[in-house]
């Protein structure tokens, strides 16, 4: 599996301003069920439930949310670079600029742990973060996690 099968040039978004965590995953939910065509409030609902298990954040700015979702055939990223960071509770304090969602399908667990240990390894590497911050546009910004 490559990042390239879960995250399309279509799928990613550059200076999105948000102040809060909640209304983020709201907003990003909201542009994966229209690209999936899924029920908006099945995304964010289950965005958010997973949220109150424990922070997504993984620290050094970045946010990998992440959600097991009925009917979804296969896995889907969504890329987005804040325009200023904001508190998302992640495990080092710091502020969150970099969000990768991660929506999964229910039934095929082996595939789904795969694709999250891709994201958080991609986007550990310094170099990736370098280039993903660096982003001027869309284009820039996905082909930095390429």
């Amino acid at each position: 599996m490559k990042i390239s099968d879960l995250l399309s040039p279509t799928d990613v978004m550059i200076d999105v301003r948000a102040s809060q965590k909640g209304p983020l995953l709201q907003e990003l939910a909201a542009m994966a069920a229209a690209n999936l065509g899924l029920a908006v409030d099945q995304v964010t609902s289950h965005l958010l439930k997973r949220e109150e298990l424990g922070s997504t954040g993984t620290g050094n700015g970045i946010a990998i949310p992440h959600a097991r979702l009925t009917g979804l055939k296969r896995p889907y990223g969504l890329l987005a670079k804040l325009k200023q960071g904001i508190e998302f509770d992640a495990i080092d304090g710091r502020a969150v600029d970099v969000v990768f969602v991660l929506l999964l399908p229910a039934a095929v667990e082996s595939e789904a742990l795969t694709a999250l240990a891709l994201v958080a390894r991609t986007l550990r590497s310094p170099n990736t973060l370098a280039r993903l911050r660096a982003a001027k546009n869309p284009a820039e910004l996905h082909a930095a996690m390429a």
